[in-house]
């Protein structure tokens, strides 16, 4: 509800965020060389992260090969995090392009990755408009910090 009742912010909070040296107060867990990757503040999931160029583009073909390949390399990695800390039985990874496909942010890619677990839905959407997060933004963020210190390391 937070999400839905907030005013838009002005610019991008992709490039916002980044731009900031705050990146725990703004879940940043990782600065690549052209990606970086960062909790999502409304998680549909515990462990829900997002992968953004750091360049300013909503346009997926005008893309860098090199964003390109940061942004893949990095779901991978994240991948393999999020499965050693968390055990999901599943991901659902995906871009939403363009605000009729449901981007919140169209004009700043981005890739979502959330974790998955058998029975991970119950009636509480439902009935009573609520979801229930099992970790706070703050320990997820600390869980998985000193996994992303040694991302570089993670698939050479």
């Amino acid at each position: 509800m937070d999400y839905i009742q907030s005013e838009s912010p002005d610019g991008c909070i992709f490039c916002s965020k980044f731009s900031e040296s705050k990146d725990r107060e703004n879940f940043i867990l990782y600065r690549g060389d052209s990606g970086f990757v960062m909790l999502n503040i409304y998680p549909y999931n515990n462990g829900h992260i997002m992968i953004a160029p750091i360049r300013h583009i909503g346009d997926i073909t005008l893309l860098e090969k090199k964003e390109i390949c940061e942004m893949m390399c990095l779901v991978q990695k994240c991948v393999a995090i999020l499965s050693l800390v968390y055990k999901p039985g599943g991901f659902n990874i995906g871009m939403n392009l363009g605000t009729v496909a449901g981007a919140g942010i169209a004009d700043h890619l981005h890739i979502h990755i959330v974790p998955r677990w058998q029975g991970d839905t119950n009636f509480m959407p439902v009935l009573a408009d609520t979801k229930v997060m099992p970790q706070c933004l703050k320990n997820t963020y600390e869980c998985l910090f000193g996994h992303f210190s040694s991302i570089n390391n993670l698939n050479k």
